[in-house]
């Protein structure tokens, strides 16, 4: 096929491999404040933040972030797309530039305390009282 040695072959070859070799990955990572609030994109549970993922399409992802004591938050988070991966020159970033792209993105979201109406408040506090009270007596007839 090559008027050229084996060698030469297996050199032009391999250089074809590694010119021709290139890869893009995506990350998200979202971190909140207070850390350690349950996380879901898309509707899949990730687990506590600070967590991250790897993800294949840009555009807006649903986020929901929840806690103990805080207020649970949905929004929707846009991803925006870098300029290497606009069409038509993604397929060169993804297939031909021969190096590895990790395109990375970090979102950080402040929750805030839950407010309890101060009624509600009493209430519970009440509840409670009644309770401990019972239990020292006995339940009422």
């Amino acid at each position: 096929m090559f008027p050229h040695s084996p060698g030469k072959q297996l050199a032009l070859i391999a250089m074809l491999l590694i010119v021709s070799s290139g890869c893009v990955s995506r990350r998200m990572t979202i971190r909140t404040d207070p850390p350690g609030a349950l996380v879901e994109v898309d509707g899949q549970r990730l687990g506590l933040s600070p967590v991250s993922m790897d993800f294949t399409y840009y555009g807006t992802h649903e986020i929901t972030l929840s806690a103990p004591g805080y207020e649970t938050v949905t929004l929707q988070q846009p991803v925006a797309r870098p300029w290497h991966q606009a069409v038509p020159v993604d397929f060169v970033s993804n297939h031909f530039l021969g190096t590895h792209i990790t395109d990375r993105h970090d979102f950080v979201y402040h929750l805030r305390p839950r407010q309890k109406p101060l009624n509600e408040e009493v209430e519970l506090i009440d509840r409670g009282q009644n309770f401990r009270s019972q239990s020292q007596v006995g339940p009422l007839p």
